[in-house]
């Protein structure tokens, strides 16, 4: 077993489910979204796309933009969610479907990374 490739594959699937966890619940209710999961989310899929630069395969450049878009809609998430809580002075009912909005992008993106990885690894030939 490849130690390497058991981090990465955690990693991935970490940054899938946090984000999932993050998006799941009502659209508009600021209480079913947690600020802290969504740095979390950010956290570990950065962590996944450090882990994706190296890979100079076709696979690894479409790995590693997938991990790319999902980084940039959840900072985007977090920016909306920062500037609708400090400078409009709280988050309501009609900020909250663009940041969820944002981390369901970024959810789509951590899905296609996984399905991405999975048929990478069903294809490897031993």
């Amino acid at each position: 077993m490849n130690l390497e490739k058991v981090v990465f594959g955690f990693f991935v699937l970490l940054a899938l489910t946090l984000n999932f966890g993050f998006v799941l619940g009502d659209l508009d209710n600021p209480e079913h979204h947690h600020s802290y999961e969504l740095y979390a989310a950010i956290v570990v899929s950065l962590i996944a796309t450090v882990l994706k630069f190296g890979d100079r395969s076709h696979m690894g450049a479409t790995l590693l933009a997938t991990s790319l878009v999902a980084d940039l809609q959840l900072l985007m998430a977090a920016l909306v969610w920062a500037i609708a809580t400090n400078v409009q002075g709280g988050t309501d009912a009609g900020i909250m479907p663009s940041v969820v909005s944002l981390a369901g992008g970024a959810l789509l993106a951590n899905v296609a990374s996984a399905v991405l990885l999975i048929i990478e690894t069903v294809s490897l030939r031993r």
